[in-house]
């Protein structure tokens, strides 16, 4: 099954042997016009051999300054959400459907989306997780179903590929609408769960 509508399969992708060189290979990307804005890129960061993968959308403004994901209001939250489930960051990987951050934080193009995606299934392969938690519509569409919608999907397993994905809320999306935290907890009980019964093994 391949990941995201008309894109090429895990099989269909050469390249890097290890993230770093894959890191390496990314430097100076200039495939979307998104490489213009750019502070930095922002690869991922975490467990290289993590078994908890979690894809956000694209990198924000802490983020670009930063180069590295999830480190604003959003990622201070998601840290939060991992405490409570008892799972480290350092135990994770977190990327993003997108490296460069999109002007005034919009969601991506699909001419960005498209271009960035091959980076990203290179680093699913390389880590090659069990699980993925996808962090808002934007990842759903582009690593699962176009027509995905957060509303429906979110909460239910979905399997691609031998691993097993989550979809919720973006952490964003909590911050604007604090209601929806009880759904992302009720989402993330469930990948610890899993998580918890993988690692006993």
């Amino acid at each position: 099954m391949q990941w995201g509508a008309g894109q090429l399969s895990f099989e269909d992708l050469a390249g890097p042997r290890t993230l770093e060189e894959l890191r390496r290979e990314i430097e100076g990307c200039a495939r979307c016009s998104l490489a213009e804005g750019r502070t930095h890129i922002v690869f991922g960061e975490g467990n290289p051999h993590a078994r908890l993968m979690l894809v956000g959308e694209g990198p924000g403004a802490e983020e670009d300054r930063l180069g590295r994901p999830f480190v604003g209001a959003a990622g201070q939250l998601l840290d939060k959400i991992l405490a409570a489930a008892g799972i480290t960051r350092e135990e994770v990987y977190i990327a993003n459907i997108v490296k460069c951050r999109p002007p005034g934080n919009r969601v991506p193009l699909r001419a960005e989306a498209e271009a960035c995606l091959p980076w990203l299934r290179l680093q699913i392969r390389l880590i090659n997780p069990r699980f993925i938690v996808v962090l808002g519509s934007t990842a759903l569409q582009y690593l699962c179903d176009p027509q995905a919608r957060i509303t429906f999907f979110r909460g239910r397993w979905l399997e691609k590929g031998g691993i097993r994905i989550m979809p919720t809320y973006h952490p964003a999306a909590l911050l604007r609408d604090p209601s929806k935290k009880r759904d992302v907890w009720e989402d993330f009980k469930k990948v610890r769960d899993a998580y918890r019964e993988l690692v006993k093994r």
